[in-house]
């Protein structure tokens, strides 16, 4: 399988802390990655230098081989790679197909006096925004509830429209920060069903997780982090058995 994403030697530090040291990672088309580690591991650090909220110290990050960690995360976007960050709320007043347009405008050719003077350039790409934004809608199973208020969905169906807002960009990478945090065992399930239905139609997913239950589910491989180097890599089955990470995280003898 192709390197859809690869990271190499990349270093963060912060004044004289390493957040990060020496990482390589790769992605490769049409898998699930994850990315898991304690607290203070790195994990978050890593996915805002992939997504560009962060500039790496050194090393390199490449997508669809091409260097992307000079970019500025709009660029990243119009290249295929959209984040679906934890924290990111769903915007209040606006409707559920409404937030899901928000993720479209990071891929739009036409610029703000475009918009503003209505130029046909402009209608076009309302167009494919309204478009982006229903399929987002479809493959993430919202589109009944297209013209609610985004405020009033429960919280599983609020992080499956943060998914669909980064799908409606429809790009090649998917990153997904710990998506599964605070919710209830049916909402995982849900969940980690809309995951398995884009890996399965061919969707490239990088998962930064701490329920090792859903990694388990769903990644086909594993970066084990841990005071920002990497200790393991591989299957979740031979993650599992590494006494490294055994120590580090998962619990057991060291």
């Amino acid at each position: 399988m192709t390197a859809l994403l690869r990271a190499e030697g990349v270093t963060r530090r912060f004044g004289g802390v390493h957040a990060l040291r020496q990482v390589a990672l790769d992605v490769r088309e049409g898998e699930t990655h994850a990315v898991i580690g304690p607290n203070g591991a790195g994990k978050s650090t890593l996915f805002k230098l992939i997504g560009g909220q962060l500039a790496a110290t050194s090393g390199t990050i490449r997508f669809a081989d091409r260097r992307v960690d000079r970019l500025a995360p709009h660029r990243r976007a119009r290249l295929g790679i959209a984040i679906a960050f934890q924290d990111s709320p769903v915007f209040r007043g606006l409707t559920v197909a409404e937030n899901a347009m928000v993720g479209a405008h990071a891929v739009t050719s036409a610029g703000p006096l475009a918009a503003v003077l209505r130029l046909p350039r402009h209608r076009k790409d309302e167009i494919r925004i309204r478009t982006a934004a229903a399929d987002a809608l479809a493959r993430t199973g919202l589109s009944d509830w297209a013209d609610r208020p985004a405020e009033d969905l429960p919280l599983g169906l609020q992080r499956a429209l943060q998914v669909a807002r980064a799908l409606s960009g429809r790009p090649r990478l998917l990153l997904l920060d710990e998506p599964a945090s605070g919710l209830r065992a049916a909402e995982r399930a849900a969940l980690a069903g809309l995951i398995e239905e884009l890996r399965g139609a061919g969707m490239s997913i990088l998962l930064v997780e701490h329920d090792v239950a859903f990694v388990a589910r769903l990644a086909d491989r594993v970066t084990v982090l841990d005071l920002g180097r990497v200790i393991a890599h591989g299957t979740f089955a031979e993650i599992r058995a590494d006494p490294a990470v055994i120590t580090a995280y998962l619990g057991g003898p060291g």
